[in-house]
Formats: structure tokens, C-alpha cells, sequence
């Protein structure tokens, strides 16, 4: 089954649940369980969402996946798929990165292809989840008004996170042999387009 067509399963099937609850809620509670369909779901529904969207993966990707779609849920924003061709790709790169563990994108400056987000943690103890968590901190330098990050701050991995055109992603973590460590994750279709919101 295509990514595409189980993606829009999940979402009609999740529409069509939450229109049965709130018709067969009691007239007192339809206001507040219509309320609650507005919110974004839980993150036990997230995960279970990502892991759906995450054939054939291991724990590690699965993390990745879901750190994301909990970020995105937060904006409304549809769910990413996992991606086995941008995992190989990230793989490739954090394997390029191994030796010498240096935070650099697989791209020249200004040439990006794919959407790409790197990390480098002193230590082997750093989480798919820890990267993800990093790269959404960066949500407190983002202005929505002014569609740019405060001066002196990054914001560009957090609104690559949330990119309301990308659909997926794939990822990778390394311990280097410094013993430190590097993640990379890439997105399809990229985002951060000069003079575009995220959402």
C-alpha cells in the first residue's frame, strides 16, 4: 500500500471516530467533546500514528518519528512518513561524519536538495529524542509576525520540523569515535523557503 493512501486511511478513519464520539455524546457534552476534537491528540495517539508511518523500524527511528509528529501535532500539522530512501541517505552522511564528528550538512552552502537538520552532543548518552527536543526549543526564537528568528538566534530546525508541505523524513544516529555524538535527519519535500511560513 502506498505511504500517501495510508496516511489519508489513518486520518479519515481518526475524522470519522471522533465524528461518531462527538454525535453520540450526550447534548450537555457535545460542546466540550467538539472542543476536544479541535485539539491536537494526545501522545499516546501520536505515537501509535508514528509508528503506523514507520514500517520496518527499529526503536531509534521510531523516537525520531515520533519527537517530530508530537512537534507538528502541535501546530495541526499532518503527520511525516518515515522514509527509507532519506534514511539511507542520513545514514550515509552520519557515517561520513563517524571519523571526525563534525556538525556539517551532506550540502554546499546554499545548494540544499532536501531539507536537513544536524547535531552534535558531547558524550554517546544523546537520544533520537534529545536531537528532536533541541531542534523544537528553537520554537522561542521564532516569530510568526515577523517570519523570522530573533537576531543572534537560530530558529531554522524548529520551522523545518514543522513545514506544512513536507510529508517525510529519515534519519540517523552515530557514535563517533571520539565517542560524541551525530544525528542527521532529512526531509522531503524541504522546507525553509525564503519569505514562507511554516504553517
Amino acid at each position: 500500500m502506498k505511504p500517501i493512501i495510508l496516511l489519508l486511511l489513518i486520518i479519515i478513519t481518526t475524522i470519522q471516530t471522533n465524528h461518531h464520539s462527538v454525535q453520540s455524546a450526550p447534548p450537555s457534552r457535545s460542546l466540550s467533546a467538539t472542543a476536544a476534537a479541535q485539539k491536537p491528540p494526545d501522545n499516546e495517539t501520536i505515537y501509535k500514528i508514528s509508528k503506523q508511518l514507520c514500517w520496518h523500524c527499529l526503536g531509534e527511528c521510531i523516537q525520531f518519528l515520533y519527537g517530530h509528529n508530537l512537534v507538528r501535532a502541535r501546530k495541526m500539522e499532518l503527520p511525516l512518513i518515515w522514509d527509507s530512501q532519506l534514511a539511507n541517505y542520513a545514514n550515509w552522511w552520519a557515517r561520513q561524519r563517524q571519523q571526525d564528528c563534525q556538525l556539517a550538512h551532506s550540502f554546499p552552502e546554499g545548494d540544499f536538495k532536501l531539507g536537513e537538520n544536524i547535531y552534535w552532543g558531547s558524550g554517546s548518552d544523546w537520544t533520537a529524542m534529545d536531537a528532536v527536543s533541541a531542534w523544537a526549543d528553537e520554537e522561542k526564537y521564532y516569530s510568526y509576525n515577523s517570519n523570522s528568528c530573533e537576531e543572534g538566534q537560530m530558529c531554522g530546525h524548529y520551522t523545518q520540523i514543522v513545514w506544512k508541505t513536507t510529508r517525510k523524513i529519515g534519519c540517523a544516529r552515530v557514535v563517533c569515535d571520539s565517542g560524541d555524538v551525530f544525528m542527521t535527519c532529512n526531509y522531503y519535500p524541504p522546507g525553509n523557503y525564503v519569505g514562507e511560513r511554516p504553517y
